[in-house]
């Protein structure tokens, strides 16, 4: 849902990690709306390096890059400086890393959160904080009554899915630096009046994803099926996400910014909701078949993951009725996005 009106984004807009998968759609998106953005990102991840100097090319004056981190607090402050919003998505995004190095992971979630926070408190007018959270805070979910059906897992009693009142479970380090991240954003807002707004993502997916085996596992799935890469699912496959395309998550960053006066100090569930929920694999790999126009071999399956949901689901109602933001994208129609977007890139490679 693109408004008529006048944009809400201020003039100057920061996005941490704008190198990012998410980042760099942001950033297009407020370009092209008149914004100018600081991007501050150590550009540590895969893609990152190629992702900004595809933002610089493309882009020019309107993007600043800032090739720094968010756990060094000067540079956070410096960047934020003239800023009217601040985009964090900057962080550790993967639950197997975390696992591995959960030190880094908290300086990354937490102390590099803590910095922006900061940053924005101490400025005469604070810019706004908007902070991309993790569905992960809910913990496995094990508590709730699931039913088992012949391609997929649903909720007993949930028929919207998981609402903003589930109580928060962290069950890996991500989900506690995550979740201690969203908890501080939340406090500034009623602290310190700094007006911040918490979204807990589900799956999102879209242009620019170049997924890997623990992170963007849709674009991973797209990849391995184009490369001809064997695939591996850890679980039965029947496990259930609700998909939210990435022009569907900005349209809600830029909604709860225009009620930034009913939406500060507010967390929302922000998924694909009911409507666009499926298995990672049985209900997925005919959608994935038609929009790749190709057979898919079927995967072999691994054991579950620590902290894994059997499903995960939002119930995205808080966000409709606090700022009127509904998913608008089908994974049919978003998928097919992806797969143009991806071959555009990347000429298909035929295997077999």
């Amino acid at each position: 849902m693109h408004h008529a009106d006048a944009s809400p984004w201020p003039s100057e807009v920061l996005v941490t990690g704008g190198a990012g998968f998410i980042g760099c759609n942001v950033v297009r998106r407020l370009v092209a709306g008149g914004t100018h953005v600081t991007v501050l990102d150590n550009l540590s991840r895969q893609y990152s390096r190629s992702n900004a100097h595809a933002l610089l090319g493309e882009l020019g004056d309107g993007v600043h890059m800032v090739e720094g981190d968010v756990r060094d607090s000067a540079v956070v402050a410096s960047a934020t400086a003239s800023v009217g919003a601040v985009v964090h998505l900057a962080g550790q995004t993967a639950v197997t890393r975390s696992i591995v190095d959960p030190y880094g992971d908290f300086l990354d979630n937490c102390v590099g959160t803590l910095n922006v926070l900061e940053a924005a408190r101490h400025r005469e007018t604070p810019p706004t904080v908007l902070y991309a959270s993790t569905n992960k805070v809910y913990g496995d979910l094990e508590s709730l009554d699931i039913v088992e059906e012949a391609d997929h897992y649903r909720f007993a009693a949930l028929p919207h899915g998981i609402d903003e009142a589930q109580p928060i479970d962290f069950a890996s380090p991500y989900a506690c630096s995550k979740g201690a991240g969203e908890q501080y954003v939340r406090d500034y807002a009623r602290t310190y009046g700094v007006p911040t707004v918490v979204f807990r993502q589900s799956c999102i997916y879209g242009p620019h994803q170049l997924g890997a085996e623990d992170q963007g596992w849709l674009a991973w799935f797209m990849l391995a099926s184009r490369t001809g890469t064997p695939l591996t699912i850890f679980g039965d496959g029947k496990q259930v996400r609700d998909l939210l395309y990435v022009d569907d998550l900005i349209d809600c960053y830029a909604a709860a910014l225009r009620c930034i006066d009913v939406t500060a100090g507010q967390i929302y569930n922000v998924g694909g909701g009911v409507s666009n929920s499926l298995s990672v694999w049985l209900q997925l790999k005919p959608l994935l078949e038609a929009a790749l126009d190709t057979r898919l071999d079927d995967p072999t399956f691994g054991p579950w993951r620590l902290g894994d949901q059997r499903i995960f689901c939002a119930d995205t109602r808080k966000a409709t009725r606090d700022f009127g933001w509904r998913p608008s994208t089908t994974p049919t129609e978003g998928l097919r996005k992806m797969v143009q977007w991806f071959d555009a890139r990347e000429p298909v490679r035929r295997t077999g």
